[in-house]
């Protein structure tokens, strides 16, 4: 049977919950073995890892706040479309369209099939400006909540066209 030797080990550990970034306190950690039997004693402080994971965890949640969703301009087989064309964000969830194939493209908003008050034109890009090339981006932020349809307008005769709704 092995021995392990007494030693001290220290690990970082964090303090506790705040609004605002702690930094983190070393904590001891002693393990002990005997000969006889293969028994650890570890003696540390289990509520302060505990807290240390749960201040993780609520980073975490904290950054996927901002969430985000992409879709293709341009299906993978080369098909004019939104991929995927129906879809749900949260309300300040960002939106990215990227092109992907079949280009140029653009995002524009329905004026007649947005939520009341919604002012298009802060939300969609100029009808001229087109994504040119391959992996160019077009990103925005819905707030009201409903539904809004967009188009390509190069290619909405070919039905290139969307919905999302925004809870």
């Amino acid at each position: 049977m092995a021995t392990v030797p007494s030693t001290a080990i220290t690990i970082p550990s964090c303090t506790g919950l705040k609004a605002s970034f702690s930094p983190l306190k070393a904590t001891a950690i002693k393990v002990y073995a005997t000969p006889v039997a293969s028994r650890l004693a570890v003696k540390a402080s289990f509520k302060e890892f505990g807290v240390g994971v749960a201040a993780t965890v609520a980073s975490a949640i904290l950054a996927s706040n901002a969430l985000a969703i992409e879709i293709k301009l341009g299906g993978d087989d080369g098909s004019l479309a939104f991929v995927p064309g129906n879809f749900v964000v949260a309300s300040g969830e960002k939106i990215t369209f990227f092109n992907n194939a079949g280009f140029p493209h653009n995002v524009l908003f329905d004026e007649d099939e947005v939520p009341s008050g919604v002012d298009v034109s802060k939300i969609s890009m100029a009808e001229e400006n087109l994504l040119n090339a391959k992996g160019e981006v077009y990103e925005v932020t819905l707030v009201e909540k409903g539904t809004y349809s967009f188009y390509c307008a190069p290619h909405q005769g070919a039905g290139m066209t969307g919905k999302v709704t925004v809870k």
